[in-house]
């Protein structure tokens, strides 16, 4: 008897964990259980590794040591964190200072996404509390390998480029172990490589931001990252209407007017990153700006449930 058919042995290995207090995913195509989970053991370690670099929870990491001398002496890093705090900035002045990591200064007390937040803050604190958000007050000094917060108070983090970051770190380590096709999703923050274990590309989901367990749109994708920021992570209603977690780091206030956005473009670190400012830039001038960046795709959601495309993405 023949067949047509390609013959293939290999198959999707995949585990879910929490890490970096998201739930993670990692899938390897392999031929092997063992093999594909000992590659995925690489992944959680490297994800782990960088969780306690950049992390806010424990005092010994290198990004409080930034926060605790704001204000008072640079603090010098490893050249991972001070590479990451270089393209952070540069992503600041892309963005406009949409996106941009001293977003750690605001207080805790101005915003906390709970049942206990019954009214918005008062929009003249709120914006005196945003004064020390500047990422143009994030020194560096490329010889010594230094990081200074220029004011007392100012406070980094990494949640809008982290997951991201880590998502890239653990498929590059997996791809130089031998890993020809995986993901990392990181929450819905992925990246994927090679193709499925039939040799067909990956096909991602676009989540409806009205029905969280809902898909509105497939994405067929080799090679790329996708990201997705909307307001159905995490939100408070107040007077019946919804605010997303998402605050304008100009105002102190958060972003209205849009769901949700997905980034598409080939690395993980700069597809998180993203997403937050197309949020807080609007439409148009969010498309814009994505317009004009090579190899990067977005897809907006604004309240009125309107789907809104940068110039390079057709539905059918």
């Amino acid at each position: 008897m023949t067949t047509n058919e390609p013959v293939t042995d290999n198959m999707l290995y995949k585990q879910t964990m929490k890490l970096m207090g998201n739930q993670f995913e990692i899938s390897v195509v392999g031929r092997d259980s063992e093999w594909a989970n000992r590659m995925i053991d690489l992944g959680v370690n490297e994800i782990q590794r960088i969780e306690k670099l950049l992390t806010t929870f424990n005092d010994n990491s290198e990004t409080n040591f930034i926060n605790r001398y704001a204000g008072e002496k640079p603090v010098q890093v490893s050249p991972e964190m001070f590479n990451l705090v270089r393209r952070s900035i540069r992503l600041s002045e892309i963005t406009q200072g949409a996106f941009d990591i001293s977003y750690g200064s605001i207080d805790k007390k101005l915003w906390n996404f709970d049942t206990t937040m019954t009214q918005l803050p008062d929009k003249r604190n709120a914006k005196r509390m945003v004064r020390l958000i500047n990422y143009r007050n994030i020194l560096l000094d490329e010889k010594e390998e230094t990081v200074m917060l220029k004011e007392k108070g100012m406070r980094i983090g990494f949640g809008g480029i982290g997951k991201g970051y880590a998502a890239e770190m653990a498929k590059k380590l997996m791809k130089a172990a031998g890993v020809k096709s995986g993901i990392v999703n990181a929450s819905g923050d992925l990246t994927c490589w090679g193709a499925q274990p039939d040799g067909s590309a990956w096909t991602i989901g676009i989540v409806n931001p009205n029905l969280r367990d809902k898909i509105f749109s497939y994405l067929s994708v080799a090679d790329m990252a996708v990201a997705t920021s909307g307001n159905y992570e995490k939100f408070i209603m107040i007077d019946g209407v919804k605010y997303s977690h998402t605050i304008n780091p100009r105002t102190g206030l958060p972003v209205r007017g849009i769901k949700s956005v997905t980034i598409i473009t080939p690395n993980a670190e700069i597809a998180d990153a993203m997403a937050t400012p197309v949020t807080i830039m609007g439409v148009k001038a969010g498309l814009d700006m994505i317009n004009q960046i090579k190899n990067m795709e977005a897809i907006v959601i604004n309240d009125d449930d309107i789907i809104y495309t940068s110039k390079n993405i057709h539905f059918n």
